[in-house]
């Protein structure tokens, strides 16, 4: 299916879907430790503290899959980075389901924590680098899509390997316990994923920065067709104005020896993700609602239902995102994350603790079960996409991988903090105190975003400025 203008955009839509696969298995290895906390907490025996560390783990991978994934993407190419990726996805889920003691479970989310850390930041820039302009932020957009119908999916799996087994500590098949399956189930598309990879081709704007002109020219014919790809080869050439391969100095201004700008808003936003506590629901969310009173079944399918409306506001956001642009999306984003996460901080503060330790929210409950799933929304339509189609585009060819790189260690690393420290905020000041905090920084993000952030929509790579 070529377009008008020479752009195979059947071709660009079928390797920008294989990428996000990643995305997938991103969401799939976050969400399915939703289900397995008891089975965890069973089999290895662990308190409050050691269960944060069992489920939060993965993301010590995550930083540093992250941050070395850009600088490994720059010296190796996006495509190699995002297939070794695909081998350790298969190598945790395996791993972590027959794991007999925390230190051999950790070890295996640990591998799996710097897949999905390297697939975070490569897909979205190897999206952003093959996407013609005009569809880079519908494109890059299907990311979160995917991301957040891994977690569907993981939700969905472990809801109804739960109930097949009567509870997710109870024996399944083979004489496994059901939390076991729940990670072997990402056995599939991790598989998929490592075969798909070898039917795509490398970035174009990798192959330049690293001399490979004709292979290059080759990729962009086959993406923009012939009339387009010199000149576009071209543009890239001219974009890469440093005469050495990218590194990570090139963050730094040659000019004002300051921290470029444009990194600064990078880290901001990716700091910002994980700030205002959306992976306290996507990793916690049955032990939350159980702490409310849910049953254990109730409470996983609740997540399904959150993993439903998220994909349906991913998918507005990809039919609008290109339109309206990223940074009315993050605004309002913010705005109604906000007002969300403070109608389920008065929701839990109303709420009474019965004699087992759980809070009974009576006439509440309803209120709070909305807001937390208006809040899903909001997030899902703003931050949850359009953070990674920024990080893939904003940062100009020369210093993207590196921009990635500490990008991603900070996203991970504050998507790590507030996970290891929900279980134990839950323990000191309740979740209308850990909501609280979470309603702070989704405040400040609104100030971050209108001061700070600047429109990307329908600039081409080769233009952007650090």
């Amino acid at each position: 299916m070529d377009s008008p203008s020479g752009e195979n955009i059947g071709f660009v839509i079928f390797i920008s879907i294989v990428a996000t696969i990643g995305g997938f298995l991103f969401g799939f290895d976050s969400g399915v430790i939703n289900g397995t906390v008891d089975g965890l907490q069973q089999a290895f025996n662990s308190a409050s503290a050691g269960t944060g560390f069992n489920v939060s783990s993965m993301l010590l991978g995550c930083a540093v899959g992250a941050f070395f994934a850009g600088r490994f993407a720059d010296k190796y190419g996006r495509r190699a980075l995002l297939i070794v990726s695909s081998v350790l996805f298969i190598i945790s889920a395996w791993g972590s389901g027959i794991a007999t003691s925390s230190f051999e479970f950790v070890i295996y989310r640990v591998l799996g924590g710097l897949a999905v850390g390297a697939a975070s930041v490569m897909a979205p820039a190897y999206i952003s680098e093959v996407s013609p302009a005009r569809y880079r932020g519908m494109l890059t957009s299907i990311q979160q899509i995917a991301i957040i119908s891994g977690l569907f999916a993981a939700f969905l799996s472990n809801y109804m390997l739960a109930g097949e087994a009567a509870g997710s500590t109870n024996t399944l098949w083979l004489n496994f316990e059901a939390w076991r399956w729940m990670f072997w189930i990402e056995l599939i598309p991790a598989t998929l994923f490592f075969v798909m990879l070898w039917f795509i081709p490398e970035s174009p704007r990798f192959l330049v920065s690293s001399n490979k002109t004709e292979r290059a020219h080759r990729v962009l014919t086959r993406l923009l067709g012939e009339d387009a790809a010199t000149h576009k080869l071209n543009e890239i050439k001219q974009s890469l104005a440093d005469d050495h391969r990218p590194q990570l100095k090139d963050l730094i201004d040659k000019n004002t020896t300051k921290v470029r700008p444009i990194v600064w808003v990078g880290l901001g936003l990716a700091a910002f993700q994980q700030l205002v506590g959306i992976n306290v629901v996507f990793y916690y969310g049955a032990v939350l609602w159980q702490a409310v009173g849910f049953s254990e079944s109730d409470a996983l399918l609740i997540n399904v239902l959150s993993g439903a409306i998220s994909i349906a506001a991913c998918i507005l956001t990809l039919l609008v995102i290109d339109k309206i642009g990223r940074k009315p999306l993050l605004k309002w984003g913010s705005i109604g994350m906000t007002i969300t996460l403070g109608v389920m901080v008065v929701a839990f503060l109303n709420a009474s603790q019965g004699p087992d330790g759980k809070l009974i929210l009576g006439e509440w409950g309803t209120t709070a079960l909305v807001a937390a799933n208006l809040y899903v929304f909001f997030f899902n339509m703003s931050w949850g996409p359009v953070m990674w189609v920024m990080l893939g585009e904003m940062f100009p060819n020369q210093i993207r991988g590196s921009g990635l790189a500490v990008s991603g260690l900070v996203q991970w690393t504050s998507n790590f903090l507030i996970t290891i420290t929900f279980p134990m905020l839950l323990a000191g000041i309740g979740l209308g105190g850990a909501y609280g905090i979470y309603a702070i920084f989704a405040f400040l993000s609104v100030i971050f975003v209108v001061k700070f952030v600047n429109e990307t929509k329908g600039k081409e790579l080769e233009q952007m400025q650090g």
